[in-house]
């Protein structure tokens, strides 16, 4: 399982502020259900949890999403972002 809080993919925060991925791939602030709807349709078993919060941001509940994926934690926060890029447009 891996874990992926909405701040990997945010493009607004930095890398320092917990960013994983480039500002060309990420997302201007993408919600925890935007990522369910972007796992709901790449066709992937996951898991929220909304009453989490990230450990840089422990006094704000943005809430985490755990997923089954057989790849590495970089790939899988890229195709999600990407995933939701494509539902924007």
């Amino acid at each position: 399982m891996i874990t992926i809080w909405p701040q990997y993919l945010d493009r607004t925060l930095s890398l320092k502020e917990g960013r994983k991925i480039s500002l060309e791939d990420s997302v201007k602030e993408p919600s925890i259900n935007e990522i369910e709807r972007a796992l709901k349709r790449l066709n992937l078993h996951y898991s929220i949890q909304k009453e989490n919060a990230y450990p840089g941001k422990w006094y704000e509940k943005s809430g985490r999403v755990l997923v089954e994926w057989e790849g590495t934690k970089l790939e899988l926060i890229r195709t999600v972002s990407l995933e939701i890029k494509n539902m924007r447009n």
